[in-house]
């Protein structure tokens, strides 16, 4: 069965910087859309990036553009989102998230969290 499992969340002043893991399992990995979403208590769900399955093609929200980068590699089966300037409307807890098909999605519905069909179960990151 699929699974996406989250890790490098924690806690980091402003400017600071963390790395976010996501190990995928029981899918094939290199053909699927990933991205990563992140909620911050009592706002809704937002994506940050996407990565497209050949680790070419990848988006941006503008809130994070030039401090957030995301990454993939295929044969590890993983994903990465590396965070630097940290700011403290940074925190929340950071979802991956695959679906087959999203990145072929119109650009607003790429960014719509319910075109994607797996998800792992989050990792906070805090900054203060």
């Amino acid at each position: 069965h699929v699974q996406l499992v989250e890790s490098g969340g924690g806690s980091v002043q402003a400017g600071g910087s963390l790395r976010l893991s996501c190990q995928a399992s029981g899918y094939m990995f290199s053909v699927y859309c990933m991205a990563w979403f992140r909620q911050a208590p009592e706002k809704e769900r937002e994506g940050v990036a996407i990565i497209y399955g050949d680790g070419v093609k990848i988006y941006y929200v503008d809130s994070v553009k030039g401090r957030f980068t995301i990454a993939r590699d295929n044969a590890k089966q993983s994903m990465y989102l590396q965070m630097n300037s940290l700011l403290p409307e940074d925190t929340a807890a950071y979802y991956c998230a695959a679906d087959r098909f999203a990145c072929l999605k119109e650009p607003g519905s790429r960014w719509d969290q319910n075109e994607y069909h797996y998800w792992g179960q989050g990792t906070q990151v805090t900054v203060s």
